[in-house]
């Protein structure tokens, strides 16, 4: 295992060393999953390009809306205050990728472009409409994050092209996440299968915005729609709930290895969106004036 490591001190610096290496080249944030691939043999750059040294990629910045930079780590998600109320799905997710010394140097960039239908706290930027911003040779971009990944291992990203953050809307009142994780251990082990929630409820206790998103269930990180629209403009009642879930566990494609059979994460997320849609109820409630 071997290559030359490069340190730029900016953004184009970065962009420009990645075009000059072009399939020879990556770029190293946290490296938990770049550094594994290359040691396995599945990658084998001659050039990794490292962004620690690139200022602007490590910030979290919550006004109109929230902006979370590419070098945001997992740790830093799951005690910032800011993901401790209404986003606390966000820190749900980041909370249980690996260990401890996974979580401080692993981020939020590395988790989008790995492009693992396990990881964790995509599926929670899913349910939270997230955006990519991107900046390549061509300038800078804004892409939907729901399509960016098209298949395991694999991206919308442009050659050359480096994802800066991920954005999203801040939540309407009477909103709240849940993020739910199946596996053997709650942490330090891919997800079985994993569900996001996201609820806004309106004056009348009936769903006025949902978003369902699911993990390990099919090459992506997917969106349940059929589940979604399910429950538009109707309470969430144990019943509605489960007739939920049951809609989501059908637009699973979901396969059976070593881990899990299929049916059996189907089941799983029969199981998990009802009671993520719960907890959201219950968050909602603890939370109204």
């Amino acid at each position: 295992m071997t290559f030359d490591y490069h340190e730029p001190t900016s953004v184009r610096e970065a962009i420009e060393l990645s075009a000059r290496f072009g399939g020879d080249g990556r770029f190293l944030a946290g490296g938990t999953d770049l550094m594994v691939q290359i040691h396995r043999g599945r990658l084998n750059p001659r050039h990794v390009v490292s962004l620690q040294c690139v200022p602007g990629l490590d910030g979290i910045e919550v006004d109109g809306a929230v902006r979370l930079g590419a070098r945001v780590t997992h740790r830093r998600l799951e005690s910032a205050e800011a993901f401790q109320g209404a986003l606390r799905g966000l820190a749900e997710g980041a909370e249980v990728v690996g260990g401890h010394q996974v979580r401080n140097v692993a981020t939020v960039g590395g988790n989008i472009v790995n492009a693992s239908p396990a990881a964790d706290v995509v599926v929670v930027l899913l349910a939270l409409d997230a955006t990519l911003t991107c900046l390549g040779p061509a300038g800078e971009r804004t892409v939907a994050l729901d399509g960016f990944a098209t298949a395991p291992g694999v991206t919308g990203l442009r050659p050359n092209e480096l994802l800066t953050r991920a954005s999203f809307p801040r939540l309407a009142p009477r909103s709240a996440t849940v993020f739910l994780k199946a596996g053997r251990r709650r942490a330090m082990e891919i997800s079985i299968a994993c569900v996001a929630a996201r609820v806004t409820l309106d004056d009348l206790e009936r769903c006025q915005d949902v978003r369902i998103a699911l993990g390990a269930v099919a090459p992506t990180a997917i969106r349940a729609r059929a589940a979604e629209r399910h429950l538009e403009a109707r309470p969430l009642t144990d019943g509605l709930m489960r007739e939920t879930g049951r809609i989501a566990a059908a637009e699973c494609r979901p396969i059976g290895d070593v881990r899990a059979s299929a049916r059996y994460r189907a089941l799983l997320v029969a199981t998990l969106v009802p009671r993520a849609l719960a907890r959201c109820l219950e968050r909602i409630k603890l939370g109204a004036p």
